[in-house]
Formats: C-alpha cells, sequence, structure tokens
C-alpha cells in the first residue's frame, strides 16, 4: 500500500496572518472555498481553528466517501485528519512578497494491486484539479 498524494499551491494577495483567520474560521469562512465536489458541509464541534471537527461529503471521478475531520495547527499550517480513514489534509501559509503562498495537500494510504496503480495515478490528477479551484476561490474571498 502506497502514500498517495495530491497538492496544488497558489499566490493570494492577502498577508499570512488574514488568510490563516480566513481558514480558521470553519463555520462562516471556511465553506465559501469550497467546489461543488464537496456537499453535507457541517461543522460538528468548535468551529475556529485547533480542535475544530468538520464533516463533509465528498465526490470525484465517480468514487463517494463521508470525511470527519479533526483540525491540528502546526507552524503556520491546518492539518485536517479523517477520523473514518487515513485521509488528511494540510493548509500550508507561507509569507510571499506582500501577499501569501497557500498550499493544500492532500494524502492517503492507497490501495493495493493493480486497483492502487490506477488510482496513484489518476486520483492525484483530480484531486490536485479541485484543490487549484478552491485555492483560486480563496483567493478571491480574502482581502488583500
Amino acid at each position: 500500500m502506497a502514500k498517495v498524494s495530491a497538492s496544488a499551491t497558489k499566490q493570494v494577495a492577502a498577508p499570512p496572518e488574514r488568510v490563516l483567520d480566513f481558514l480558521r474560521d470553519y463555520r462562516n469562512s471556511h465553506q465559501r472555498i469550497l467546489t461543488d465536489n464537496y456537499t453535507a458541509y457541517r461543522v460538528e464541534q468548535g468551529g475556529g481553528g485547533e480542535g475544530t471537527v468538520i464533516g463533509y461529503h465528498f465526490a470525484a471521478g465517480g468514487r463517494e466517501r463521508d470525511y470527519r475531520l479533526r483540525v491540528e495547527e502546526s507552524d503556520g499550517a491546518l492539518i485536517e485528519r479523517d477520523e473514518l480513514s487515513s485521509f488528511v489534509s494540510k493548509w500550508t501559509v507561507a509569507p510571499d512578497g506582500s501577499g501569501s503562498a497557500v498550499t493544500i495537500e492532500g494524502s492517503w494510504d492507497g490501495a493495493g494491486g493493480i486497483a492502487g496503480i490506477f488510482e496513484g495515478f489518476f486520483a492525484p490528477l483530480g484531486l490536485r484539479r479541485i484543490y487549484a479551484q478552491v485555492l483560486e476561490k480563496l483567493a478571491a474571498a480574502v482581502p488583500a
């Protein structure tokens, strides 16, 4: 079973702390940047960063599943760990000129065998495209 991962990075005109504040607001702001791949979004606990628990249904590439993620914070990053699988997403926000470089990365333990080979090739392509769309929405939503 190999680790599968996908990531995307975008420059955002806002300073890192403003971007992180936006991303930490799971109750109001965070869900506004999600694509149509994410449905049934809910905040189950907290809503403001560390300790928050969110859930959603995710569909892409003919696959669907439910997620329940617990949020951690570490060194300018928000880490969302799924309690139902090995999936982890990580939002990293770093200074970049007068703005920020924002990266979102998702990773999980892939399937074994032939299915794992296909998953390892195709899943990152689709997820990278979705992450790029999420980051576009983030760049438009956070004021400089």
